[in-house]
């Protein structure tokens, strides 16, 4: 009987010892219960400033994406930018489905 892993392999995280935000406090990447208008886009600037020149921030971006996290500032995009390109993405993988299934029925 084989186990599957829960977690990913350390490797697969080695990328976030590289990161510009260790050692920042996690709260100026994720806002508090109830945070919003100007407090929220200025601690979102802060965090997306440290992002800016962070050697691993496709990495970081990519992660989040892919893991579809639905909160905080990762690879400087906020969970409202990365909810845009995760809808877009949907979108056309559904389109090429459809369009799959067109071609078949042809």
């Amino acid at each position: 009987m084989t186990s599957r892993r829960i977690l990913p392999d350390a490797a697969a995280w080695a990328w976030q010892r590289r990161a510009a935000c260790r050692g920042v406090p996690e709260t100026m990447f994720f806002h508090p219960d109830l945070e919003r208008g100007s407090a929220r886009r200025a601690r979102d600037a802060k965090a997306k400033a440290v992002c800016a020149g962070c050697p691993v921030i496709l990495e970081c971006r990519r992660h989040a994406i892919a893991a579809e996290e639905p909160y905080g500032v990762w690879g400087g995009q906020d969970e409202d930018e990365r909810r845009q390109i995760i809808v877009r993405r949907r979108r056309q993988a559904r389109r090429s489905i459809e369009l799959g299934r067109m071609v078949q029925d042809v």
